[in-house]
């Protein structure tokens, strides 16, 4: 999608604070972190929502995950935990319409979440 943030950060068209890129993914850091550690790892491919995931797409949420775990162990937070978090849709509080995996990480979550 030509008008998507996130795509655009993908392309280079915005700058971001990229921690990590393959032909997959990319993650960068959020810009209005929720915690002192805050990374986005998005599909390359443009993928609305989690709705939107098909059988094809398995390797890629694969490498989501993976790299989650490579950027926890890079930004220190992996040996205290962290927060994986997908939103989807407008009651998930989805609010870039670009598949996004949240590594929050650097304090402690409560649960619920609120």
């Amino acid at each position: 999608m030509d008008d998507c943030i996130f795509c655009r950060i993908v392309r280079g068209e915005i700058p971001a604070d990229v921690v990590y890129r393959d032909e997959l993914v990319t993650a960068f850091r959020d810009i209005e972190p929720m915690a002192p550690v805050h990374v986005l790892v998005i599909p390359v491919r443009h993928l609305q929502s989690t709705r939107d995931v098909e059988l094809r797409d398995e390797p890629m949420l694969g490498r989501l995950l993976r790299v989650a775990s490579v950027v926890a162990q890079q930004e220190g937070i992996a040996d205290l935990g962290y927060r994986l978090t997908i939103n989807t849709g407008r009651d998930g509080n989805q609010l870039v319409p670009h598949l996004h995996l949240h590594v929050m990480g650097g304090r402690m979550f409560g649960w619920p979440p609120g």
